[in-house]
């Protein structure tokens, strides 16, 4: 229902075709999944608890087995490997890091298991600590470690078996918010440095859109949308999407006006000029979806002084409320605005100035505004 052009697949590095893990009893975990995967990529599985992202990690690791369909990696049918033949490597959530031995034997203790020289194994070691930039820290235990210390001692103990696929599991769950803000990034730059690809499994959104190639985002059991995280974000395809990634204001209508340039959608509290067309009917019922950020909060109706938005010339696009609310952010402000149906509006303002003059506050009346190119609209 958008004009957004998606994004074309890429070629298939790790095919994952028609999967369905079934536990019996009416228990599908994972329910005819397909989805290709490019080389390099960094491709995550993002879902609420219990969507069945874990449970697909699991059957490409090798510790489920699916009820049907098929996982290809690198033209290699994973079907009858055991999890240790399997060319791939798994890091998990609490890092499984071995306390009684040092780092440096914690990242040798799979090479030395495939029986490498010592020389080799050393090679490996020195390599994968000068790559997570651990190199004086070789000695140490894990206990001896802050804790995104251990998680790059266990991503390097990962990484140095040299797997075709990397899996991570909440990779950085364990570690509080400034540290897995400042992890996730140096995270994917070692990945990147590498060139391994990764499949990764998050309930974290912000951890998704950041670290991510293209993300898949899952309910009870299906695939509801792939894209990259802009795409995901700005041209979500249902209701659940734009509702699960961000903040978003989705309000019910009808489509009461349908042209190739533009569509009118009535609902309780307002009218939406949209600036495109969409396939529809006249009098269906769709959803508006709305980013905070993308609304104008003012204290005066708006006006077209500009011409930019003559859609608020004919009454489009804006709404009064009452501030109900307001969260203080720092870097914005979130505002609550109630419409007259009851709905609640939030508006985020960025805060580019210190003080503003006579600002808008607790049950003050104003007027958000938008673009006809802020909506989206979804018929799912």
């Amino acid at each position: 229902m958008t004009t957004a052009t998606p994004m074309p697949a890429p070629a298939a590095y790790l095919q994952i075709d028609d999967v369905v893990k079934d536990f019996g009893g009416g228990a599908v975990a994972v329910n005819h999944v397909s989805v290709d995967i490019a080389r390099g990529e960094i491709f995550a599985l993002l879902g609420a608890s219990g969507c069945g992202k874990t449970t697909l990690l699991r059957m490409l690791a090798g510790f489920e087995e699916p009820t049907s369909g098929r996982i290809v990696l690198n033209g290699q049918d994973l079907a009858r490997m055991a999890p240790y033949q399997r060319p791939i490597n798994m890091m998990f959530q609490s890092y499984a890091l071995f306390p009684h031995l040092t780092v440096w034997d914690n990242i040798a203790f799979g090479l030395r298991r495939d029986g490498l020289p010592k020389d080799k194994v050393a090679e490996k070691v020195e390599a994968m600590l000068k790559l997570v930039q651990l190199g004086k820290f070789g000695k140490r235990k894990p206990h001896q470690l802050s804790g995104g210390q251990q998680q790059r001692v266990a991503l390097a103990r990962s990484l140095a078996k040299q797997p075709q696929l990397l899996l991570l599991d909440e990779p950085l769950g364990a570690l509080d918010k400034k540290l897995r803000e400042e992890t996730q990034i140096e995270l994917v730059n070692i990945i990147e440095q590498v060139g391994v690809t990764c499949v990764m499994v998050t309930h974290d959104q912000e951890e998704a859109m950041t670290m991510a190639t293209r993300i898949a985002v899952m309910s009870e059991g299906r695939i509801m949308q792939v894209g990259a995280p802009s795409e995901i974000y700005e041209t979500p395809a249902t209701r659940y999407v734009a509702d699960f990634i961000g903040n978003v204001n989705l309000m019910d209508g009808s489509l009461t006006t349908d042209f190739p340039d533009h569509v009118i959608i009535t609902c309780a509290d307002c009218t939406h000029y949209v600036g495109h067309g969409i396939t529809g009917v006249e009098g269906m019922s769709v959803s508006v979806a709305l980013r905070p950020e993308k609304l104008r909060l003012t204290r005066e109706r708006p006006q077209d002084s500009d011409g930019d938005n003559p859609a608020w010339d004919a009454g489009h696009n804006q709404v009064r409320g009452t501030v109900k609310d307001m969260s203080y952010f720092g870097s914005f402000t979130v505002y609550h605005l109630k419409l007259a149906s009851g709905q609640m509006l939030r508006v985020s303002e960025s805060n580019t100035e210190r003080h503003r003059d006579n600002p808008i506050t607790w049950n003050d009346t104003a007027w958000a505004s938008w673009s006809p190119s802020a909506q989206v609209v979804l018929t799912a």
